[in-house]
């Protein structure tokens, strides 16, 4: 079952590019008392999540900014090298928002959003969502249902639910 409005997101460690190289990230104290916007997608540089998906988030940071949130962060099932190369080639860095890699998947899992599209060679990867995350808990959640789209997980619907 996945994760659903009113619930407590589980702890992880998670993996962002720093200076020096990849590092931890505890995801408990990054969301403690504040107000954020997680969205997963399936994988860097996928046609979807490329062209739809980060773009909506970018165009809609200061409208989030203007609302109170405090930071968007964006989780997938990817190393954090291409993670990194992605927040570049899509402006995502310049704009401000978070990559975090799940590189094993344990976020992910733990809250029931794994997938596999074999064919595509996506294997154990995130399904699309986001949310709205207050003080590690979710006030919305807005998973995507139709694979390949990106109209309840976007960035302006999630605005337009705050």
């Amino acid at each position: 079952m996945s994760i659903s409005q009113g619930d407590k997101l589980p702890d992880a460690t998670l993996v962002a590019m720093g200076d020096d190289g990849p590092q931890e990230v505890a995801l408990a104290a990054r969301l403690k008392g504040r107000k954020v916007v997680l969205f997963a997608v399936p994988g860097a540089f996928t046609p979807t999540c490329h062209s739809a998906h980060m773009p909506s988030f970018i165009r809609t940071k200061k409208a989030f900014d203007d609302k109170g949130v405090d930071e968007i962060i964006c989780i997938a099932v990817n190393d954090p090298f291409v993670l990194d190369a992605w927040g570049e080639a899509t402006g995502a860095h310049e704009a401000g928002i978070a990559l975090l890699s799940d590189p094993q998947g344990a976020f992910t899992k733990a809250i029931g959003m794994e997938f596999s599209a074999e064919p595509a060679g996506l294997i154990g990867r995130s399904k699309r969502y986001a949310m709205i995350v207050e003080d590690g808990v979710v006030a919305s959640f807005h998973p995507e249902v139709e694979r390949g789209t990106c109209e309840i997980s976007g960035g302006e619907a999630l605005l337009a639910a705050l």
